[in-house]
């Protein structure tokens, strides 16, 4: 039962971490070191509560001996070759149906049936995201080769002749930065050149991608309030991420200045699939962000930033060595 009640412990603490994670204010010192965590947390979580699930169900049973045997040969367990390799035996087990029928069976059999639906879960909504968002792009693109035109006050981005201001990237192997007439006669040339940058920057860094994770999981668990913390916090640490990344290249004002004209105009919004520079259903975000921008804070020092990195390493690591490890 050892690795049964560490997988138990890693998920509890994955998804404390979380809610404690969404309320804290030092990821907005180092957004990128908070997204690698945020990211840690959600593939911790995963593992550790799919195996917490898996182990109970194959916890305490002779896997390795012959059918009906009393007692299991030391390290033949379930968790004798890890929960990963138990289930494996399990599920064998009970194709031939050699689990029994009594009520731990009963029990061993519910537990292990909901880790593999709850994986397969996971799966699935991971893969629908990933669909939705595919055909979400394959549709913007056809509307652009359409609709979409040059124009040289914003280089290597497509125009639209739509009058509400909206600035937002397609990423994917045929990426495209995409402004609106409006944002063209709303912000001036510095202005269209920081968020330009912005934007150029979630396409280097494929924001999306770490993303889509989370999009996913608000697509499968949206009654939970931590899952749509999670989200909401992953998608404002890519945008500040985002903005670290312009303003290497252009001053913060700029970009501050665009992000106030472009959400007091009520412009901003992406169409699915897309990244917007400024949502104006966020003007809480927007604010920090601005804030952010013109009265940035001391990064984090290089202790704060090993100790990140080791959380996010244990949270990987301890439940996917509990998985595959002998205990």
């Amino acid at each position: 039962m050892t690795a049964v009640l560490v997988l138990g412990l890693m998920t509890a603490t994955c998804v404390q971490a979380a809610a404690v994670l969404a309320a804290a204010r030092w990821p907005r010192r180092a957004p990128a070191a908070a997204i690698v965590l945020w990211q840690a947390l959600g593939l911790g979580w995963g593992l550790a509560a799919v195996g917490t699930l898996i182990g109970l169900g194959t916890a305490g049973q002779d896997l390795g001996g012959s059918a009906g045997s009393g007692t299991a040969p030391p390290g033949a367990g379930a968790l004798g070759s890890g929960v990963a390799g138990g289930a494996v035996t399990a599920l064998g087990r009970l194709v031939r149906g050699q689990l029994g029928f009594g009520p731990m069976a009963l029990a061993r059999l519910a537990s292990l049936v909901a880790g593999l639906v709850l994986l397969m879960l996971l799966v699935w909504v991971l893969l629908s995201a990933s669909a939705a968002v595919l055909r979400a792009r394959q549709r913007q693109r056809a509307l652009l080769s359409l609709l979409a035109h040059g124009d040289p006050k914003v280089p290597g981005a497509l125009v639209v002749d739509y009058p509400a201001a909206a600035a937002y990237c397609l990423p994917g192997l045929r990426s495209a930065i995409v402004i609106s007439a409006g944002t063209l006669d709303l912000l001036d040339s510095a202005e269209l050149a920081a968020v330009l940058a912005h934007e150029r920057a979630h396409l280097r860094e494929r924001h999306d991608l770490v993303l889509l994770p989370f999009v996913a999981l608000l697509n499968g668990f949206a009654w939970s309030p931590v899952v749509r913390k999670a989200h909401q916090a992953v998608a404002l640490l890519i945008e500040m991420h985002a903005d670290d990344m312009a303003r290497r290249h252009r001053p913060a004002r700029e970009l501050a200045t665009a992000l106030l004209r472009v959400g007091a105009a009520g412009g901003g919004l992406a169409p699915s699939g897309a990244l917007a520079a400024a949502d104006p259903a966020s003007d809480c975000d927007v604010t920090a962000r601005v804030t952010r921008l013109l009265r940035p804070s001391q990064g984090l020092p290089a202790a704060a930033l090993a100790l990140v990195a080791a959380a996010a390493t244990l949270a990987i690591v301890v439940p996917a060595a509990v998985l595959v490890i002998p205990f």
